[in-house]
């Protein structure tokens, strides 16, 4: 379905019987159930679980496709240009900067949804923000997977090919590259996205999905990885050329470590105490983000400004993380001295705190029969996040160590986890942005402390500098 000269019309939700062609023993066209963007060079068909070419033997759609490539991008050109004279008469408010005495227009890049994928652009904005993880896959060797005939396009991805043909490391170094370098208003990330349907079965299809869980598939995803050769290399060596990520890193999570447990890797003790005997049992678990609840207490408070009861704070959420807590009857432990499941008490401390502090807020649970949002306001540092006290061993930190600055929050604006939209704010060179799918505006640090943040990205203090803290 072409509308408007549009080249894409998402369906949520949707599937669409058509007849594809897919080889069996008889060589027969089959009818199956598709999901079908008419814009897409392949098709995805849940009945084979499997990717199918969307074209004729001719490849007449192909030459459609480029027809309307050409308008989308005569359009976006058309929309680049009013855009940029806008700027050119614009205020602050307006992405006109005033930097070192000079006007400077705002180079920000908006990522276009394709169909209910702002759950993703939103955690791939946040994540171009974190420089040190940023400029670690930009500064990557660009790998071409195709050459000679399909040079330049995109190759079919099927089921028989494997996961050899696709490069999630290197979609996202493309995707990360195309942002902040002003250069166009919004980027497609089409080829990023046909790699996740390969490699996460979970994502497949345009339906809304869960920002958290995206973010933990594709950080796991890109360390299996990135644990592998690139272009000949290994990329242990190339983390092994970065000192300052190497030397620091001694959380390995599944293997060898890469830059993503040296940014994002982070390690919890948790202790379990039997409550007959008296035995302990100590473990190390290696994390890449914290899980927080919003205590029940809290749950009723929506907004910033309502009134009665304290407000809930970040500070509530990692206490109620870390306190001591006696396990239900659901989850007695097993108790080696007495050689039974006993009744017990668990605390959490954090024995390595990572460069990158992920922190997300559990607002969707599940109750007898559906699973609902916590909607409360929960009040958060912009600087100054102190996490000196939630340490196992806090007297062998220095002062500085352990305060953390906000570089990122996403928010989800609705009522449930599969429907609603996510957004997020984005610290950049000093200036806060929103980015809304294409749309990306400057906003002010008012407007992003009343966000009711769904994750928070905090990034470890490198300088002294005076600030508040939590």
């Amino acid at each position: 379905r072409y509308v408007n000269g549009h080249a894409k019309k998402h369906y949520e939700d949707a599937q669409i019987p058509m007849t594809h062609h897919k080889k069996t023993e008889k060589q027969e066209k089959v009818q199956h159930t598709v999901c079908m963007d008419c814009s897409s060079y392949s098709t995805y068909c849940y009945r084979c679980d499997d990717f199918v070419v969307n074209d004729t033997k001719l490849g007449l759609v192909q030459k459609v496709r480029e027809h309307l490539q050409n308008l989308e991008n005569s359009a976006f050109t058309s929309d680049r240009h009013r855009k940029r004279k806008l700027l050119e008469n614009s205020s602050l408010n307006s992405k006109l900067l005033k930097v070192n005495g000079s006007t400077t227009a705002l180079c920000a890049t908006g990522l276009r949804n394709l169909g209910n994928t702002c759950f993703m652009n939103a955690i791939l904005q946040s994540l171009s923000n974190i420089q040190q993880f940023c400029c670690y896959f930009k500064e990557l060797p660009a790998v071409e997977l195709r050459n000679g005939k399909t040079a330049g396009r995109r190759t079919y991805h099927t089921r028989s090919q494997g996961d050899n043909n696709v490069s999630l490391v290197e979609e996202f170094r493309k995707t990360l590259c195309a942002l902040w370098q002003g250069s166009q208003t919004a980027f497609s990330p089409e080829s990023l996205f046909y790699v996740v349907w390969k490699i996460m079965p979970n994502f497949r299809g345009y339906q809304q999905q869960d920002a958290h869980e995206f973010m933990r598939y594709l950080l796991d995803h890109l360390h299996l990885e990135l644990q592998g050769g690139f272009n000949g290399v290994s990329r242990s060596v190339i983390l092994q050329e970065n000192s300052s990520l190497a030397a620091s890193n001694k959380c390995c999570i599944n293997g060898a470590s890469t830059v993503v447990t040296a940014i994002f890797g982070g390690i919890l003790q948790n202790e379990v105490n039997c409550l007959i005997c008296g035995t302990e049992s100590r473990k190390f678990d290696p994390f890449l983000d914290l899980s927080l609840d919003i205590p029940s207490q809290f749950r009723n408070k929506r907004t910033k400004n309502q009134e009665g009861g304290p407000m809930c704070t970040l500070r509530d959420c990692l206490r109620s993380f870390t306190d001591l807590e006696e396990l239900d009857e659901t989850e007695l432990y097993m108790c080696h001295k007495c050689k039974k499941k006993q009744k017990s008490t668990k605390k959490f401390w954090i024995q390595k705190l990572p460069k990158v502090l992920c922190l997300h807020l559990k607002r969707f649970h599940w109750t007898a029969y559906l699973r609902n949002k916590v909607d409360t306001y929960v009040e958060f540092p912009l600087r100054g996040l102190d996490m000196k006290c939630y340490l196992l061993e806090p007297e062998n930190s220095g002062p500085e160590s352990c305060l953390y600055d906000l570089v990122a929050v996403v928010v989800h604006h609705g009522s449930g986890v599969g429907s609603g939209h996510y957004t997020a704010y984005a610290a950049h060179e000093g200036r806060w942005f929103h980015f809304n799918d294409s749309t990306v505006t400057l906003t002010d640090e008012e407007t992003v402390v009343k966000a009711k943040a769904y994750i928070l990205f905090y990034v470890e203090r490198q300088a002294k500098s005076g600030s508040d803290k939590l």
